[in-house]
């Protein structure tokens, strides 16, 4: 179940970067705002994607955060060409880390 949740984290923060980055590349690099269609749908299955995790909504919001860091920066590295840095690195995995309390406490 913790790796179905955490690829459903992975794959939730990937719509959630691509639908994000197609706007920018058309507002900032002067691409075709046609990029604006994918971007849409990819925010559209980003939000039904959000509603699949079996926790709260509030949680599930505040636990994919960490994991969205880490896809942004695996993101930066991968499609953009520029290397993490050591503090980015570490920031992530603090925001892993409390992710990794949100979703791993006992409850009740």
């Amino acid at each position: 179940m913790l790796l179905r949740a955490l690829g459903l984290f992975v794959l939730t923060a990937v719509a959630e970067v691509v639908g994000c980055y197609l706007p920018y590349l058309w507002l900032r690099e002067g691409r075709s705002p046609l990029l604006l269609v994918p971007a849409a749908v990819s925010l559209a299955a980003f939000a039904w994607l959000l509603t699949l995790h079996p926790t709260g909504a509030a949680r599930t919001y505040a636990a994919y955060g960490g994991v969205y860091i880490a896809v942004a920066l695996a993101w930066l590295w991968a499609v953009e060409g520029e290397r993490p840095s050591t503090w980015d690195i570490v920031g992530t995995l603090v925001a892993l880390t409390g992710m990794a309390i949100i979703v791993l406490a006992p409850r009740r």
